[in-house]
């Protein structure tokens, strides 16, 4: 110990939080860690690493710190402080909680963060910086050894929590009828949630920074007092569902706010209440009708809700999140508002559903209960009794996997300080009691003389038993066995009545993962083995006796259905088997100083020290499993009971031989997560529920943290089954990856050399990939255990013994079990699957939901489904990871069996800036429909910004400096395309023709053209009848050349770009038009004197972003650098995004090629400017060319880590559509598995703020845009806004729209008016994948010039010309997801139906309803809006948007009726010219 002067350095000054001279301190070293106080006080010492060694320049024996630490801890400048070397392992932090907000942090991160920060010092609100800053987060909170402390060690064993400021949270409000009746304090517990709870909420965000992503849905069931179906009219039959008890009825989900980011929530309250005044009006009243009798609705109590299919809805969004990958939120969180008190009546498979894929997903779930907190545990689920028999015992449940949180304001009531907490039963008039006495069959109660007297059944007895509070949690069965009369087996036997065991073991899943506690061994027979029984996946089955005891005579001992008799008055003393589900989220709690895991928000009112009431009793197994003769089998686990309350001491009683697991002798308790056993109550399965916990005064409270900063999945969890249950109830296999050797295949194969992994950073990816997907890592678990666990069942390297090379990590998820181990250069995977995996479920579901800017509540529908992940293809998932991403590995979804899950960002390219768009934010009073037709010059543009951004950003080409030409220097100022209107842009009739109208350039322009073609050129121009040679000589000419690209690796000499070299072309060949450049490049190729890039000679001659280059011939010895081409053309496309582009579609037969204007001056047809749905020579296919048409995708090698900031090697892919048309939107999607979120986002953000420099944008758009219930994922609380089109005024006395005309084209015309109107509005077309179905089914989406929102057109496809179309060749593989209908139309058309639903249900007339589906664009975040592009996302302009296009369809102020005249108009006036 020594003492120094104290010094304060800004952050400017140095980055080093601590500066002192080694030469103070003699044995100082770095990386020691120092403690500094002030002798005199007694505030937190504060801990410092030292990491930087001179002297911080203020004379001798003074030490500098940061001021802000200093400020922290309370130091005092110029004054002493001492300063002391501290042993690691005194200060060694036990958990440290880190937060972060506005940025996405895989689990991979999470972990290689963790790794970085083994062995540093940190303190109370440290900033960490990692990845070069991509990666930032702050120390929030520390635990050390029990207490909470201002700095410490991290140490390899410290726990690390992530919690999350931005998360994506889902609030779903119950608004069962509870929700009308008032508290002990006068208010509506509605407004006890909204005002109270939700305001708090939010004040409680908004002082914490936090900033997330929010939905928050109203949501009751409506149920129907009915007997059968007939009682209902048709409207509502589609929509209702029946549960276990006949009843009908209804779910309704009310969006109030959807994925919304707001500073202020107050507005969102207002609106709340707003809602629930008519809330149970609207949904009671739904289905009236005039003169129409409709059963009686009443809304549903709290413990009879849609609560578990409200936790699913939100679950299939989660499910997805690597799909939309957002990159400035992590974490998930579904909360619950009820004004119940937290017991549900539910279906067992539902629960297991939900409970696994809450678990799986690693997704928080809170409960909040606003109702008074009820005198027994809570949260308990009770099973719906599905036996209409008398005796069927009630089966309850208490899931851990909620976290529950009771809210009550702070309201006192003057005269008393009591809190009633039972309700009192409403009034019920005598007339039924009666009536159930008399009538005994249908009541459940028995005439007590039936049975009473001669029983054979001690009852004082038995009741004493069940409710005695046992010594220190010991167990009844026993005691109860000795007071009994007969050698039942259990405590609540099967009576003869009930059904046969068998039956009862098929309702519960199989599962191996056992719950008993001493008091409900399981007797098992022959006939039902353990694995048989009980069930981990309904977590406790629990189960109150509800049938008169004379049920559990019986003459046969009884199978026990392996429940045990729970009183939820004192769960304390029933413990269940450890399982890794339980163990998920434990290290997001902090231990006690007891030792024990807490929940910070649960009050314990006893002194935790108190001792339990009664010593341990270590009882001899004689007594318990010599009973009756048969033995118990306990599957070998021995039970370890858990007591919170005794400081963290562990008993274990041993059962049936079963000593000791994980080596520890029963002399040496371990700590907890070695124990098999856990408390069944509450989430850490290590705190006592007790009476104390209701009756303090504030009881369970609100779990604020975890509402406020949600915890991320922790990526450790520390259970491992023991030897026994592996060799049991688990199925092995393993599998070896030497990368070595791999990579050594694939390096000769490989046209492109990209440095392999080393074996040790393939092993480090594997277990980093694992935990991205959901694996958690398994600590404090006893090596020579794991080891002995499994020999490879192969001759595998010795990895039986433990070898001193060996590095091993062990990994699991739900009940499936990985170890990596890695021995030399040889990896080995062992998989542990459970041997009785649980059966598939696809629950349906229907349900009624009204989505803000909808009308009415629209049925739809979902399925709630568990993933198979003991199925996933982790063999192919590792190879993949070895060869880096090769071709041979790629990463597919749809054509394997079983999907690969890897992360993916949509984006579209569009149009930058647009006039219009700007009118708009300008002037509050104008109209929408005022986006102009784009011109052939903006197409120009648009088409050369492509072209830049491809070949500056996406392919990152150099061109050398001394060239000019090319891009670099001549930009097409030269117009390019076609003025046509895109209402009329030309079919393809050929990829040529159609290209040729965007890129030609008539001789007459080409000589006004002010580039370096110009004046400065020297040599006259190639004469028309130049010989192929010449022109390949004047290409490589050094300044009059065609501009090559500079030569890389993947480049061979004299590359250049096909689209270029045509306008080189034409611009150096004297009447070179466009189709002879493009017939002459063509010859040369055909002559092999120029080649594709890649060597392969079978390509044929692309217009766009396509890389050429030229050949040596055989004169040309002197070539001595020239460098040849990969020779691999799948190498070569794996390096280089290469796009063709093509001109715009027309919808109009053109009468033949030559009538493709190649002067570009445009005929008087063409000026005449007529709309496409009035001309006489409309293509039939143009509505159904989409399917021949739809771009192929390509797929590329992605370098992600473009600044290099990351610590290990990453790429990613990217799939772009393969054709670029400048009037529709450009799809390119990210792909990545072996990336950090944060350096793809910076990769794509670079790239977005780039894109205006080429005249385009780009923005995130979802992988599903419409959200529509049959596309597979869709999210469940979206859906697209229907916005009919009205054509009652524009028929005038017409019987059709389109009368006059041939009756075939009028479904044809009736598309193209509807986009002529999506045109005047700002939408261009988008072909993206997910909206393309069957062969046949077009429906044709278009998105808006802004990114906002989406219009889909649906249109009906005519049954003739399906049969004649064959499968379109270049569609995408596997696109094709809806099986083909003989019905021609779209599943869009049908939904359209429904939707129109409104109020005149049956007097709908189905040949009559066209329209539009409308939705928003929910992908654009704040990180999206840059100044260029003022409309993105700006939330006022898209509610114009959707309110004057909603306008214009209905026809208000006769906007629809002008458009059509004029249309009228023009076609009149051309009628005079012949139009093609």
């Amino acid at each position: 110990m020594k003492s120094f002067k104290l010094i304060v350095h800004q952050s400017s000054f140095s980055s080093e939080d601590l500066i002192i001279n080694l030469k103070d301190y003699p044995g100082l070293k770095e990386k020691d860690i120092i403690e500094i106080y002030h002798p005199e006080n007694d505030y937190p010492r504060l801990l410092l690493q030292v990491t930087k060694v001179d002297a911080p320049g203020r004379g001798r024996d003074t030490i500098s710190v940061e001021q802000s630490i200093a400020t922290t801890f309370q130091l005092r400048t110029f004054a002493d402080v001492y300063v002391n070397v501290v042993n690691v392992a005194d200060v060694a932090l036990d958990s440290v909680e880190l937060t972060f907000k506005d940025q996405y942090l895989g689990r991979s991160e999470m972990w290689r963060l963790k790794n970085h920060l083994v062995s540093t010092c940190v303190y109370l609100n440290k900033k960490i910086e990692y990845c070069g800053g991509a990666v930032r987060c702050q120390v929030y909170e520390m635990w050390s050894q029990g207490d909470r402390v201002a700095c410490g060690v991290i140490t390899e064993d410290t726990k690390i929590v992530f919690r999350s400021s931005t998360s994506m949270v889902y609030l779903f409000i119950q608004m069962s009828s509870e929700m009308w009746d008032f508290d002990i304090h006068g208010d509506l517990y509605f407004e006890k949630a909204v005002n109270g709870f939700l305001a708090d909420l939010f004040t409680k965000w908004k002082k914490n920074g936090s900033n997330h992503e929010v939905t928050i849905v109203l949501f009751s069931r409506t149920f129907y007092k009915a007997k059968t179906l007939e009682e209902f009219p048709q409207h509502m039959k589609e929509c209702l569902q029946k549960d276990y008890r006949g009843r009908f009825y209804e779910d309704f989900y009310r969006v109030a706010v959807q994925n919304e980011r707001y500073e202020d929530w107050s507005n969102v309250l207002l609106q709340l209440r707003r809602l629930f005044t008519d809330y149970q009006k609207i949904v009671l009243q739904y289905h009236e009708r005039p003169n129409m009798e409709i059963p009686t609705a009443i809304n549903s109590t709290a413990a009879q809700g849609n609560f578990l299919e409200v936790l699913n809805m939100s679950l299939n969004v989660f499910e997805k999140h690597y799909l939309d990958r957002c990159f400035d939120r992590t974490g998930q969180l579904s909360v619950v508002i009820t004004p119940g008190v937290g017991v549900f009546e539910v279906d067992r498979e539902l629960t297991n559903v939900t409970k696994q894929r809450i678990i799986d997903n690693g997704v928080g779930s809170d409960l909040v209960c606003v109702g008074e907190q009820p005198l027994h545990a809570v949260p308990l689920l009770k099973f719906h009794n599905k036996d209409s028999n008398l005796n069927s015992i009630d089966d309850y449940s208490m899931p851990h996997w909620i976290n529950l949180s009771f809210y009550s304001t702070n309201k006192k009531v003057a005269y008393s300080n009591f809190i009633p907490r039972i309700k009192l039963p409403p009034r019920k008039s005598q007339e039924p009691l009666k009536k159930m006495y008399e009538d005994e069959s249908k009541g459940k109660l028995i005439k007590e003389d039936d049975y009473m007297h001669n029983s054979i059944f001690d009852y004082d007895a038995y009741d004493a038993q069940v409710f005695q509070l046992p010594p220190a949690h010991s167990t009844c069965v026993q005691r109860v066995a000795r007071t009994k009369k007969t050698s039942v087996a259990g405590l609540e036997g099967i009576s003869r009545r009930s059904p046969p065991a068998s039956s009862i073991h098929h309702r519960k899943m199989s599962d191996p993962d056992i719950h008993h506690s001493l008091g409900s061994d399981i007797l098992s027979s022959s006939k039902h083995g353990v694995s048989e029984v009980g069930s981990d996946a309904t977590d406790s089955p629990i189960s109150i006796n509800r049938l008169s005891p004379r049920s559990s005579v019986s003459n046969k001992p009884v199978i026990r259905t392996g429940r045990a008799l729970i009183n939820p008055f004192d769960p304390s003393h029933v413990t269940v088997k450890l399982t890794s589900n339980r163990r998920r989220w434990t290290h997001i709690f902090p231990k006690g100083p007891t030792g024990v895991l807490i929940q910070q928000h649960h009050y314990q009112a006893r002194p935790a020290g108190e001792p339990a009431s009664r010593p341990d009793e270590h009882r001899s197994e004689n007594n318990i499993s010599k009973e009756n003769g048969s033995t118990i089998n306990n599957n070998n686990h021995p039970v370890y009971q858990v007591d919170g309350n005794v400081m963290g001491r562990k008993r274990m009683i041993s059962t049936s031989g079963a000593l000791s697991i994980l080596g520890t002798a029963l002399s040496t308790p371990s700590t907890t997560n070695n124990a098999s056993l856990a408390l069944l109550w509450g989430a850490t399965g290590e705190q006592e529920w007790t009476p104390a916990l209701t009756t303090a005064n504030r009881a369970i409270g609100v779990d604020w943290k975890s509402l406020t900063i949600p915890a991320c999945l922790p990526i450790t969890t520390d259970y491992f089954p023991d030897k026994r249950s592996l060799q049991n109830d688990y199925l092995v296999s393993d599998y070896n990856l030497l990368p070595d050797d791999v990579n050594a295949d694939f390096a000769k194969n490989r046209a492109i050399y990209k440095e392999p992994l080393t074996t040790m950073e393939v092993f480090k990816e594997l277990v980093s990939q694992r935990l991205a997907q959901g694996f958690q890592l398994i600590v404090g678990v006893n090596d020579s255990e794991v080891l002995e666990s499994h020999c490879p069942s192969r001759v595998a390297p010795p990895s039986c013994q433990p070898a001193h090379a060996a590095k091993r990590y062990l990994l699991s998820i739900g009940r499936i079990f990985h170890k990596l181990t890695l021995v030399g250069s040889t990896i080995t995977v062992t998989r542990y699957r459970p041997r009785h995996p649980y059966p598939p479920f696809n629950i349906h579901y229907r349900y009624r939901f009204h989505a803000p800017n909808h009308d009415t509540y629209e049925v739809s529908w979902v399925s709630f489904t568990t993933e198979k992940l003991e199925n996933y293809n982790w063999n192919y998932m590792d190879h993949y990871i070895c060869t880096r991403g090769d071709t041979d590995f790629a990463l597919v979804e749809v054509g394997s069996q079983y999907p690969l899950k890897y992360w993916r960002f949509r984006t579209l390219l569009l149009p930058l800036i647009n006039p219009a768009t700007k009118t708009i934010l300008e002037d509050e009073s104008t109209h929408c429909d005022i986006y102009p037709t784009p011109t052939r010059q903006d197409l120009d543009h648009l088409t050369e910004g492509f072209l830049k951004m491809t070949e500056s950003y996406f392919n990152k080409v150099k061109r050398p400096n001394k060239q000019r030409g090319g891009v670099s220097s001549s930009p097409f100022r030269e117009r390019v395309g076609s003025t046509r209107l895109p209402d009329r842009p030309r079919l393809r009739i050929e990829a040529i023709a159609a290209a040729k109208t965007v890129l030609e350039r008539s001789q007459s322009q080409s000589g006004e053209c002010d580039d370096t073609y110009d004046d400065g050129v020297i040599e006259p121009k190639l004469k028309a009848n130049a010989t192929l040679l010449e022109v390949v000589d004047r290409m490589r000419h050094p300044s009059l050349g065609v501009g090559f690209l500079q030569q890389t690796v993947s480049l061979p000499s004299h590359t250049f770009v096909s689209i270029y070299a045509i306008h080189w072309l034409q611009a150096n060949m004297e009447n070179m038009t466009y189709e002879k450049a493009t017939s002459c490049m063509e010859r040369l190729l055909r002559d092999k004197m120029i080649c594709h890039a890649s060597g392969d000679t079978l390509k044929r001659y692309i217009v766009g972003y396509y890389m050429y280059h030229i050949l040596p011939q055989k004169k040309d010895k002197e070539l001595t650098d020239y460098v040849k081409p990969l020779g691999d053309l799948q190498s070569f496309e794996n390096e280089w995004m290469e796009v063709e582009v093509l001109g715009p579609r027309s919808p109009l037969l053109t009468s033949e090629t030559g009538a493709i204007d190649i002067s570009g001056n445009s005929t008087a047809t063409d000026d005449s400017g007529m709309p496409a749905f009035l001309c006489d020579n409309i293509d039939p296919n143009y509505m159904h060319m989409e399917n021949d048409d739809l771009p192929l995708y390509k797929n590329t090698h992605l370098d992600i880590d473009v600044n290099n900031k990351s610590d290990r090697i990453e790429w990613g892919h990217a799939r772009y559509q393969a054709t670029f048309r400048p009037d529709q939107a450009y799809e390119m999607c990210i792909q990545w598995a072996i990336a950090s979120g944060n350096i793809v986002a910076e990769l794509i953000i670079g790239w977005a703020r780039k894109a205006p420099s080429c005249r385009l944008q780009m923005v995130p758009i979802p992988a599903d845009p419409l959200a529509l219930p049959f596309t597979e994922k869709s999210d469940p609380l979206r859906g697209p806004i229907y916005v009919p089109l009205n054509e009652e005024p524009l028929l005038r006395g017409k019987t059709a729209l389109f009368e006059g005309f041939p009756e075939d084209t009028w479904l044809e015309r009736l598309f193209l008016f509807q986009e002529a109107i999506v045109g005047r509005f700002g939408f261009i077309k988008c072909t993206v994948e997910s909206t393309s179905h069957a062969a046949g089914v077009g429906d044709h989406l278009y998105v808006h010039v802004t990114g906002n929102m989406f219009i889909l057109i649906p249109t009906t496809v005519k049954s003739e010309q399906k049969g004649l179309k064959a499968k379109p060749v270049n569609k995408p593989l596997n696109s094709s997801r809806y099986p083909v209908h003989e019905a021609a139309p779209s599943p869009h058309e049908g939904y359209i139906t429904r939707h129109v639903s409104g109020k005149n249900k049956d007097d709908y007339d189905n040949s009559r309803r066209m329209g539009f589906l409308w939705s928003w664009n929910h992908m654009i975040s704040k990180k999206w809006k840059w100044s260029q592009t003022p409309a993105t996302g700006d939330e006022s302009f898209q509610m114009r948007m959707l309110r004057d296009f909603k306008h214009f369809c209905a026809n208000h102020e006769q906007r629809l009726s002008q458009f059509w005249d004029q249309c009228w108009e023009v076609r009149e006036k051309a009628k005079g010219i012949k139009c093609f």
